[in-house]
């Protein structure tokens, strides 16, 4: 090869899309973002722990910032949850202050949706007027943007199941609702990533290392929306024995239900189960992706995200299982929570660096020969 041609290869392919300067704005704007979206999972996470999900009873996009200012007010909302068969069959005789109590937990998860879309609407033109978005985000944000939107009407989606003929929410539609809450997170982190990378570089090439990072991360994912259910059976509050349940490694009722099919959704030891067997699933498969990684090329940029992703895994399950001997303690259910999309962040991490170290590792060998 010429000198000449060596140059070409060492040579960026395009220039930058923006400035340093620009990308630190972006990347802090998105970032507190993320930090938001963290918030209002868990805010969730305690409504549901707390049972008050179903304390507001209308869907009012803007009026509804505004809380009760008065005591007619209060009152109003009341009676309005007096007529949903929550508060007839479980909380019959429920005094005004802790209808209170419960309202304030679901208020304070509706105002996050709705700071959230504040908070990305304003800065978004802003920084559009000033020219630091490039033509190439702007579709994406727009997507991030429709999304918090089409989220905010899920959540929705999700009350109504259980203002009529159920006493709590459909867990399938509660389950929806956090996947699509943690997809929305990633996809922001996702952003953040690629910022300030190239102009027009090519994604890298499928390697065994980008494949099995893309996999570990759909099993967490799985495993997460298994932890969303559990939630909406409340299948936690029962079989609080580790590492046995109900005496067994492998419990009689996993398949009670029928069709055979409803365990896996509504029978609340199989979901239980499942999670617990996905659990170690995650365990095991970090860990051997970790060492497979540090055998494999111990020098590649990745190794050590395989190996935190592995350590945060194992600190993960150990604190779900101490969450299930306890019967799920707010405190623990929201550490619990907040581990998993920390494992979710550390595995994203890792499959993007995993993804685009196949490039580096490209470059390096053609700019070698």
């Amino acid at each position: 090869m010429t000198a000449a041609a060596a140059q070409s290869v060492k040579r960026p392919s395009a220039a930058p899309a923006i400035q340093a300067g620009q990308a630190r704005a972006l990347r802090i704007w998105l970032g507190a973002i993320a930090f938001l979206i963290v918030a209002m999972i868990l805010v969730g996470g305690a409504t549901r722990l707390t049972d008050s999900g179903l304390s507001i009873t209308e869907w009012q996009p803007i009026l509804g910032v505004i809380p009760p200012l008065s005591d007619a007010d209060w009152q109003e909302a009341f009676e309005a949850y007096k007529q949903i068969p929550e508060y007839s069959q479980i909380n019959r005789g429920m005094s005004l202050e802790a209808f209170k109590s419960i309202y304030w937990w679901e208020w304070a998860h509706r105002f996050l949706g709705r700071f959230i879309g504040l908070v990305f609407f304003v800065p978004f033109v802003c920084f559009w007027a000033a020219g630091y978005i490039p033509r190439t985000l702007m579709p994406r944000l727009i997507g991030l943007f429709v999304l918090g939107g089409l989220q905010g009407a899920l959540g929705w989606y999700m009350v109504k199941s259980g203002l009529v003929d159920r006493v709590d929410v459909s867990q399938y539609r509660l389950a929806a609702h956090f996947g699509v809450a943690v997809l929305i997170f990633g996809y922001t982190l996702w952003l953040i990533l690629g910022l300030g990378r190239e102009a027009g570089a090519k994604p890298a090439r499928s390697s065994a290392a980008t494949v099995a990072a893309g996999l570990v991360l759909g099993l967490i994912f799985v495993q997460m929306l298994a932890g969303a259910l559990v939630a909406g059976i409340d299948g936690g509050l029962g079989f609080n024995t580790w590492p046995l349940m109900n005496g067994a490694s492998i419990p009689r009722g996993l398949g009670e239900a029928s069709p055979w099919y409803l365990n896996l959704f509504e029978n609340p030891l199989t979901v239980q189960f499942n999670h617990r067997m996905l659990g170690y699933a995650v365990v095991v498969v970090t860990i051997l992706q970790a060492v497979w990684l540090g055998m494999r090329d111990p020098r590649a940029p990745y190794v050590g995200s395989a190996a935190t992703l592995a350590v945060l895994a194992v600190l993960q399950a150990t604190l779900g299982v101490w969450t299930l001997l306890l019967a799920v303690p707010i405190e623990l259910g929201l550490a619990h929570q907040a581990g998993a999309i920390l494992v979710f962040a550390a595995a994203l991490y890792h499959f993007w660096l995993a993804l685009h170290g196949a490039n580096r590792a490209e470059g390096q060998t053609a700019a070698s020969a």
